[in-house]
C-alpha cells in the first residue's frame, strides 16, 4: 500500500547558525539538508572527515548555494568536546538552533569511552552534556533553541545509579535506555535553569519512533559485523508500510522541535502514529521516567561531576 506523504514546512532560517551532531548520515544528514534548504548556516560536527565531506556533497546537491562546513568531534571524548567548544567559541559566532542527534545503541559487549565511560552513557549523554556547557556562551548570543534527540526507549526503564557505567553487569538495551533517560531529563533540566537563570535559551526533546535507521545497522567499530536482527525486521516492516516510518520521516520530530516557530519549550515531540512508532510529528506526552525534577537535578549535578563540565554563562 502506497504511503501517505508526511512532511512539514520549516521557515525561512536564513541569518541563522545550525549545528547538527551526528548528521553524516541517516536522519542527521537529513535533518542538516533541510535546515541548509531553509536558509540557515548549518555546521556539521563530525568524527570521519570523509563520511563528512560525502555529506557536505549530499547537501549541496539537494540545496545548491547551502551554507554547510565540518568541524572535528568525538562525543565519546571529552577532550574533543572540549576542543569544538573551544573553536566554535573563538570563531565567536552565535549559535541559533543546536540539535543533539549523534548517539550509539546496544554494542554486543561493554564498551568505554575515552574518559573511561560505558560507551552508550558517555557518548549519548555525557558527551552531548559537556558539549552544551561550552557551548553555553554561543547558544546564549543566539537565544538558541536545543533539541536533545532521545528514544522511544526512555519510554520506561531508569537510571541504575549504583552502577552508572554498568561495570558490574552490562546489558546493552538498559543501558541504551538509561542513556537517553538521562539525556532526557538533562534536556528538560537545561530548560528549567535556562528560565531560573536568565540564560535566554529554550530546550525541548525529540524522538524518531522506531525506523531503518543506521544505529542497529551493521557498525564494525562497535563489535557489530553484520546488521542486527531488529534492523532486518524494522526495515522490512518499514518499507512494507507497517507501523514504522521511514528515515525521512524519522528526522521530522527533531525538525519541527527545533525550527518551528510554534513548537513549545520543554516539550517531547515525535511521531503521531500508532504506539508512537511512525506517523506525522507532533508533541506528545511526557515519558514517565522524564517526569522526575529530583531525578533531573540529579542527573545534572552528576553529569557536572563526571565531565568537570560548569555551565558558565559568559
Amino acid at each position: 500500500m502506497p504511503r501517505t506523504p508526511i512532511d512539514i514546512t520549516l521557515p525561512d532560517l536564513s541569518g541563522k547558525r545550525a549545528v547538527v551532531t551526528g548528521a553524516s548520515d541517516g536522519m542527521g544528514l537529513g535533518m542538516a539538508t533541510r535546515l541548509a534548504a531553509a536558509g540557515a548556516e548549518v555546521i556539521l560536527p563530525v568524527r570521519n572527515p570523509r563520511k563528512g565531506e560525502a555529506a557536505i556533497t549530499t547537501i549541496r546537491r539537494a540545496a545548491p548555494g547551502a551554507t554547510v562546513s565540518l568541524r572535528s568531534l568525538d562525543l565519546s571524548s571529552l577532550e574533543s568536546v572540549a576542543a569544538l567548544g573551544d573553536t566554535l567559541r573563538e570563531e565567536g559566532h552565535p549559535i541559533h538552533i543546536l540539535i543533539n542527534n549523534a548517539g550509539v545503541m546496544q554494542p554486543p559487549h561493554r564498551q568505554s569511552t575515552a574518559d573511561g565511560f560505558e560507551l552508550q552513557f558517555g557518548t549519548n549523554h555525557l558527551g552531548h552534556f559537556a558539549l552544551v556547557g561550552r557551548l553555553l556562551p554561543l547558544l546564549r548570543a543566539g537565544g538558541a533553541r536545543v533539541t536533545s534527540q532521545i528514544s522511544i526507549a526512555a519510554r520506561r526503564g531508569r537510571i541504575n545509579w549504583d552502577d552508572l557505567n554498568w561495570d558490574r553487569s552490562y546489558h546493552g538495551m538498559r543501558a541504551y535506555s538509561q542513556s537517553k533517560i538521562a539525556f532526557g531529563l538533562f534536556g528538560l533540566e537545561l530548560d528549567r535553569r535556562s528560565r531560573a537563570h536568565g540564560w535566554g535559551i529554550t530546550s525541548n526533546l525529540s524522538h524518531p519512533g522506531v525506523a531503518p535507521t543506521s544505529l542497529l545497522a551493521a557498525r564494525p567499530e562497535l563489535g557489530r559485523s553484520q546488521d542486527s536482527p531488529q534492523y532486518r525486521l524494522i526495515r522490512t516492516l518499514s518499507a512494507r508500510g507497517i507501523l514504522l516510518g521511514t528515515v525521512e520521516t524519522a528526522k521530522l520530530p527533531a525538525l519541527m522541535a527545533a525550527a518551528d516557530p510554534n513548537a513549545r519549550p520543554g516539550v517531547l515531540y515525535g511521531p503521531s502514529g500508532p504506539g508512537n512508532l511512525g506517523g506525522p510529528p507532533a508533541e506528545q506526552r511526557m515519558y514517565p521516567p522524564l517526569r522526575s525534577t529530583e531525578e533531573a537535578a540529579r542527573v545534572w549535578e552528576v553529569s557536572e561531576q563526571l565531565t568537570r563540565t560548569a555551565f558558565v554563562a559568559a
